[in-house]
């Protein structure tokens, strides 16, 4: 059973100990150039994008800003494509491949000199990122995506042999890694409040409580009725990804919200901390629980997340799994206690992949699917820029896709629990059994 510290009731998460999201309490005006659907890291990037390029921006939040899965990831800071080379260039093309491949490093420079123009204080550090392969097979992929990432952008990769692993993570599960110096970590709670306070800054009004419930059209013009009132605008971007409702059915059928848990220990002995961290990497497996973890900011807690199931579960049956796999990796954590669990959404696509576009009239960026914290407001900004007619809108995520499937006609994804009864009792197995023969 596992054990709690009493620290904080489950759905808390550790992050709101420092910044908890607050309501805004601008109102709601009649007009405006461009209204954002959504006040994450998305919107709030496509806010400041449009603005900057002289539109006057408004953006309408269906509930507080930040409460969804801006202020709940594991704040892991890098922009590299969650899929291989091989498996883009089939999905959108060999260009396409390249160009995404290219625009990892240009993605992550992006966020570093937004996090220091805009003053943003979320402790951040260039900490590197390693991911950890399960399995002999996976650490061959590994290898073959390092050239591909080699030959194709200026992205800083490192193969870490098992032999080596120990100056990363004190384990014996993984079978090497793929190291990305150049990627980091932030407390994304306080990186959503630098977010926010340079909307501010701005004029930019944010209305919190303001869910749109319906889109029309009046000439040229979008009326969004929303639960404080109709607003027109000229454009509109949404930026919903996980968190997206009715009226957007068409991105409802196409971008799913799949549950990410994550706990928190309670304070651990620094010396505990050196010995299962050396490293103090930003850490993420191959195996399709799709664990990540890390040291908290202060240098105190271990953090651990991934897929505790495809679909919600209660919360205390999560934080076991969670627990068990953080075991699994770490034998010295048996005994420690757990002060935090919570979750969010994440947005995937049947593509995996991000996409920005425009349906409708409505410009959008989403579909990130569990690699938000650099792409989402990266390709907010794109977003809003689309929106405006600015050329810095291009990028190679605009030529990906966001396919519809057979198994989602609906706009709930009822197929989620099928997923997860197939995940929990062949995949994950069938990745347990390959560990095991490596």
């Amino acid at each position: 059973m596992t054990e709690w510290t009493g620290e904080a009731a489950p759905g808390r998460p550790w992050w709101w100990e420092a910044v908890e999201p607050e309501a805004t309490e601008d109102g709601l005006p009649d007009h405006c150039d461009v209204l954002v659907i959504g006040a994450g890291y998305t919107g709030l990037s496509a806010a400041i994008a449009a603005h900057d390029s002289g539109a006057r921006v408004v953006v309408a939040e269906a509930g507080v800003p930040g409460e969804g899965a801006s202020s709940r990831n594991g704040g892991m800071v890098g922009a590299h494509p969650r899929l291989s080379w091989d498996k883009m260039a089939a999905a959108f093309g060999a260009d396409v491949a390249d160009d995404l491949l290219a625009e990892a490093a240009p993605a992550l420079d992006w966020a570093k000199t937004f996090i220091e123009h805009e003053k943003i204080q979320c402790d951040f550090e260039v900490t590197g990122r390693v991911q950890l392969a399960y399995t002999r097979s996976q650490f061959d992929g590994q290898k073959r995506l390092a050239d591909k990432v080699r030959e194709k952008s200026r992205v800083e990769v490192e193969l870490v042999e098992r032999s080596d692993l120990g100056r990363e993570i004190d384990t014996g599960l993984y079978h090497g890694g793929l190291l990305f110096p150049q990627h980091g970590a932030l407390h994304p709670a306080k990186y959503h409040r630098g977010m926010l306070e340079a909307v501010r800054r701005r004029g930019v009004p944010v209305v919190s409580h303001a869910r749109v419930e319906a889109m029309t059209r009046e000439g040229t013009r979008l009326v969004a009725q929303t639960a404080k009132g109709p607003i027109r605008s000229e454009k509109v971007v949404l930026a919903t990804n996980g968190y997206t409702t009715r009226p957007f059915q068409w991105h409802l059928r196409r971008v799913f919200p799949l549950p990410s848990f994550i706990i928190a220990t309670e304070e651990l002995p620094e010396n505990l901390i050196g010995h299962l961290a050396p490293g103090r990497r930003m850490m993420v497996e191959t195996r399709a629980r799709h664990s990540y973890f890390r040291i908290s900011p202060d240098g105190k807690r271990v953090l651990f997340g991934g897929r505790a199931a495809m679909r919600d579960v209660p919360l205390h049956i999560a934080a076991q799994r969670q627990r068990q796999t953080m075991v699994e990796v770490w034998p010295e954590l048996a005994e420690a206690k757990l002060s935090h669990v919570w979750s969010g959404y994440t947005g995937f696509s049947f593509a995996q992949m991000p996409h920005v576009g425009q349906h409708d009239s409505v410009c959008f960026a989403m579909g990130f699917s569990g690699s938000g914290t650099v792409i989402a407001p990266y390709l907010g900004a794109k977003a809003g820029w689309l929106a405006v007619g600015d050329a810095r809108a291009e990028t190679a995520y605009a030529r990906t896709r966001l396919p519809r499937h057979v198994l989602h006609p609906f706009d709930r994804p009822h197929f989620l629990k099928a997923a997860d009864l197939v995940f929990r009792h062949w995949v994950d197995r069938a990745e347990a059994w390959q560990a095991r023969r490596s």
